[in-house]
This record gives C-alpha cells, structure tokens and sequence, in this order.
C-alpha cells in the first residue's frame, strides 16, 4: 500500500519527536519534510541529517519546492497565530490535510477513539490539548453509558515538561479542554485545570476525571471506562489507570449546584491516570507531550489508510 507523504511544521521537541514516532512505528506515513524559521534549528539539522528536505522559509519555502506536490499531510507543531497563516496556504489545496496541534482550534476538536469517524473528511483537524487527548476519551465511555452531567478534569505534569508556549498559553488550554469536554466527551457543562508539579526528579503525567451522569449501572461504566482505555493503549502504551473507578451516589437531597446549570444529582465517578511516554525523543516523564504527538500521528495513519481504501 502507498503511504502518505507528510510534512511537519515546527522542528521543536514536539516536531521532533512527532517525526520520529512515525519514522519507527506509523504503518501508512512517510516522513517527507520539515518545515521551521530557524536556518540554525537542531531540529531542522536532526531532520536534513536524516535524509529529509528542509525549509527554514515557513510552509510558504515549502510550497515553492518540487516535493510539495507530494505532500499529502501536514502536522502542524507551532503556535496558534501561527496556525492561522500555515492554514492559509493549505486550505489552498484540498487534496491535502492539516493536522493542528497547537491551540487554534480552526478545524473541530479531534479524539481519536471517540469522534474520529465524524470529523475524518475535515480538511483540518483539532488535537485539542494534552490533558484533552488523555481525559475526553474517559468522559465520552461514561456519556456512553448515562448522560454525563458535568466534567471536571485536572492535568498534573512535570514543570520540565512545560515549555514556554505552554506557559503562555495556560488560559487557553483550560478554556480549549473545557470546551473539547462538551463538544466532544459530551458533558453539559466541563471544567479543565492544569498542575505544573516542580517535584525532581519529575513525575509523569496524572490526571483525575470527576464526572456527575445520571444514574447508570457501574459494571457497565466501568466496563466501558477500560475499553477506553485500551483504545488508547493501542497508540500510547503508557496510558493506564492508576487506580481502580471509583463511585459515589449523589442523592437528590444532596445535589450539588453547578455553574450554568443548577442543581444536579446522580452517580459521580472518579477515574484517576496516568501517562508514562514511549521515550522516543521527549524523556519518559513528558507523557503529557506524548500523549499528543501519538494522538497526531494516530489520526494521520487513520487518514491515509482511508485514502487507500
């Protein structure tokens, strides 16, 4: 089968160890070109070194090379108001994709093993935010069961594992994820908050989902929860759960009062997690990275085995 040509955008960590994820472990990409600003980026030379065409031009000096015509998707690894212009120039083409990993959110949100199926013809696509990719899939297989009041995530990770863009863009992760928990983990309302722990040596990736649904049957919430998890296995072998679900009744006497939506009562569930990262590039504690170049490249293998079919 022909594999898709792709090109990344941003020789940072991410773009780095999204490149060498799919160089070792993507059944349908092939790593083609990368694309920076920085003619002195270690991430541009990494890439040259390996064999791979290069522009320090943005994807504007990539679109004026023989090879763009190749190209078959885009992983987009810069910023939000970068995004904007990298969209620009791909929506120019609409025999190509673009797989958005920075905030922007032009595209829809995407979760792999929850709404692939519904947004796999966008032309661009959202991989919402670290905390997103792992703790919607856990929202949506309880939503699956009974309907999801409220969902509230927290995001813990290593403070090394927070770069510069990450810090900046604290608020627009929380609001990002909050939104991706309704749109796409199907909450009434959600809530995202992110931990930057300074512990050393670093922790890896923890996150702890409350949810509030109707009453439903907990054999079959939990049954779903670890068929969720195992979906992600698939393409992050470090997600797993830390603890056992756990349960508790919320009588109607005891409802509690949330924020655009009054009083609610039901089963709240509790899942606790964590992501421990393959490695590849990024060090194992970075699961909150990992997470998300293995969901990027998860979704661009789905897309090119579809373009073969």
């Amino acid at each position: 089968m022909k594999k898709a040509k792709i090109a990344i955008i941003g020789p940072g960590n991410i773009g780095t160890d999204l490149m060498i994820k799919i160089i070792r472990n993507a059944s349908n990409l092939e790593m083609a070109a990368m694309v920076g600003i920085d003619p002195n980026s270690d991430g541009l030379a990494r890439a040259k070194r390996m064999g791979f065409v290069t522009t320090a031009d943005g994807l504007s000096g990539l679109e004026q090379m023989d090879i763009w015509g190749d190209i078959d998707i885009i992983f987009d690894a810069t910023s939000a108001k970068a995004h904007h212009q990298n969209w620009s120039i791909v929506q120019k083409y609409p025999d190509k994709k673009i797989i958005d990993l920075t905030p922007a959110a032009i595209g829809p949100f995407l979760v792999p093993p929850v709404n692939f199926n519904t947004t796999k013809d966008m032309q661009n696509v959202n991989m919402v935010t670290c905390g997103g990719q792992a703790t919607i899939p856990i929202v949506a297989a309880v939503n699956r069961i009974t309907k999801v009041h409220y969902g509230e995530i927290i995001a813990s990770i290593a403070s090394k594992s927070a770069g510069p863009g990450t810090r900046v863009n604290i608020d627009e992760f929380t609001e990002t994820t909050a939104r991706a928990i309704e749109d796409v983990g199907g909450a009434e309302k959600g809530k995202a908050l992110i931990i930057l722990n300074p512990a050393d040596p670093p922790i890896v990736m923890r996150d702890t989902i409350f949810t509030l649904s109707e009453n439903g049957d907990q054999i079959a919430i939990k049954e779903s929860i670890n068929e969720m998890v195992a979906e992600v296995q698939k393409y992050v072998p470090g997600y797993t759960l830390h603890q056992e679900v756990q349960f508790e009744e919320i009588p109607e006497d005891k409802a509690v009062f949330i924020e655009g939506l009054g009083h609610r009562y039901g089963l709240k569930t509790t899942v606790l997690l964590q992501v421990v990262g393959a490695g590849h590039y990024l060090p194992a504690y970075a699961g909150n990275l990992d997470i998300m170049t293995s969901a990027a490249m998860a979704t661009g293998d789905k897309l090119a085995q579809l373009s073969n079919l």
